[in-house]
């Protein structure tokens, strides 16, 4: 058996049906007495260039071992689920185990950010924005002052 690293995704408004996919998919690896060694769920992404007018895809990466025929399978099912916009199967010398780029970058942003949904400020940049808006509010009564004198010299 030979080892393969599979990308494919899925149309964004299929997104609920990726699970299943993904049961099918690894069904039919593992009837064909194969092997998932690898399966990530990276989510809905943004694409770096737009498939059909749509910007977004829900991204799947999964590093198998199995047949021939199990492939030929999963790339005629690829082919015909009209819910996938792309596909990509890679040969591999080995089976991939490891966390892959991705899921790793992923993880670090979330324990930089302390697992909130937007990064935190610093409190450096904070003492910044409120120096901008004390700024802000002197230049504003400065105006106000010039306007009052030169009412005063007319």
């Amino acid at each position: 058996m030979r080892h393969y690293e599979i990308v494919f995704m899925v149309h964004p408004d299929q997104s609920e049906q990726v699970p299943a996919m993904i049961e099918r998919y690894t069904g039919v690896i593992t009837e064909d007495g194969g092997k998932v060694h690898r399966l990530e769920d990276w989510g809905r992404r943004h694409m770096a260039y737009p498939i059909n007018k749509i910007h977004k895809a829900h991204y799947v990466l999964m590093n198998v071992e199995c047949s021939q025929v199990a492939m030929d399978e999963l790339t005629h099912n690829f082919r015909f689920n009209d819910a996938i916009i792309r596909d990509l199967i890679l040969r591999r010398d080995e089976s991939v185990v490891d966390i892959s780029p991705m899921k790793a970058a992923e993880s670090r942003e979330d324990r930089r950010s302390g697992g909130e949904d937007r990064p935190r400020r610093s409190a450096e940049s904070d003492d910044r924005q409120d120096d901008r808006q004390d700024n802000r509010q002197d230049d504003s009564q400065d105006d106000g002052q010039k306007a009052e004198t030169q009412d005063e010299e007319e």
